[in-house]
């Protein structure tokens, strides 16, 4: 499997090209997106996005226009994304998009070879995805590196589902762990997924 991970602002998301084919995330950069994504693939066929932050999502619909790529995300947060404050657009000072997703996902589908794994708690309808072949996850704003965790205090946070969420990412076999922001995790996957799950638990008093 190939990774590329896409150049973004400080405050922006990460955003990961798969294979030249799919595309975890976006951010908020449509422009410089599209012309990073023009040197990799031509073939961007479909853009998953981890949950409706705008920091992830902002750039989803220019991106998706240039390339034809359809649109992914969970159905509990696709509701989510016209909404400025549920999106968390108006943080960035930005109205929400008017995205239309191609895709409703559940959780639990395989999908573009890999497991949809429905984490709430950031959002209601946040998402990992995990390969099992290559056992790397894209972990989105659910865990980060050195034990961090995504904030609960925004709408539709919930610290108790974020903790249930983590606890069911630490029995995953990881060795390569693509967060939503932050360094790329290549080694000791595991072991910070599972300091993730303490720090939240101490954090949360859960």
């Amino acid at each position: 499997m190939q990774v590329i991970k896409l150049k973004n602002s400080p405050y922006d998301a990460n955003a990961y090209l798969v294979d030249g084919s799919i595309l975890v995330d976006v951010g908020m950069d449509a422009v410089s997106i599209i012309l990073q994504l023009g040197k990799y693939t031509r073939q961007l066929k479909t853009i998953i996005l981890t949950h409706c932050h705008y920091d992830h999502s902002g750039g989803v619909g220019e991106v998706a226009k240039a390339f034809g790529a359809k649109i992914a995300i969970h159905e509990e947060d696709a509701k989510l994304l016209g909404n400025a404050n549920a999106s968390a657009a108006s943080l960035f000072g930005e109205k929400a998009p008017s995205i239309v997703p191609d895709i409703l996902l559940k959780g639990g589908e395989i999908f573009g070879g890999f497991e949809v794994i429905h984490t709430p708690g950031h959002t209601p309808g946040g998402i990992c995805l995990y390969n099992q072949v290559s056992k790397s996850l894209f972990s989105g704003d659910t865990v980060f590196q050195d034990g961090s965790f995504g904030r609960t205090d925004l709408y539709g946070g919930n610290a108790q589902k974020l903790i249930e969420s983590i606890k069911k990412l630490s029995a995953l076999d990881v060795n390569v762990m693509y967060p939503g922001h932050g360094d790329i995790v290549a080694s000791e996957a595991n072991e910070q997924i599972k300091l993730s799950l303490m720090m939240a638990r101490e954090y949360s008093g859960i």
